[in-house]
């Protein structure tokens, strides 16, 4: 692994891990009064878009990483949409 490749996947855990936080207390307490909507709706649309990216160019970290955040963030604007 290169020190490019490092930091990209450094970054990638990073980034994906950040929202197990957010999921777990919404998987707690059923409650997602305080995220706005748009804001995950809008995040989630972007990170299609790195997905999607990710695959074009078959950088597999970047898929993912994407992947996983995708997941975790249409999960949470589901419950939000739900709430």
């Amino acid at each position: 692994m290169t020190f490019i490749d490092a930091i990209g996947s450094i970054a990638a855990i990073l980034t994906t891990v950040s929202f197990l936080p957010q999921a777990i207390r919404i998987h707690q307490t059923k409650n997602t009064s305080a995220i706005s909507f748009w804001m995950y709706l809008i995040f989630s649309l972007g990170v299609l878009l790195w997905l999607i990216y990710g695959v074009l160019i078959q950088a597999w970290p970047v898929v993912a990483a994407n992947a996983i955040t995708l997941l975790l963030s249409l999960w949470i604007l589901w419950m939000k949409i739900n709430e």
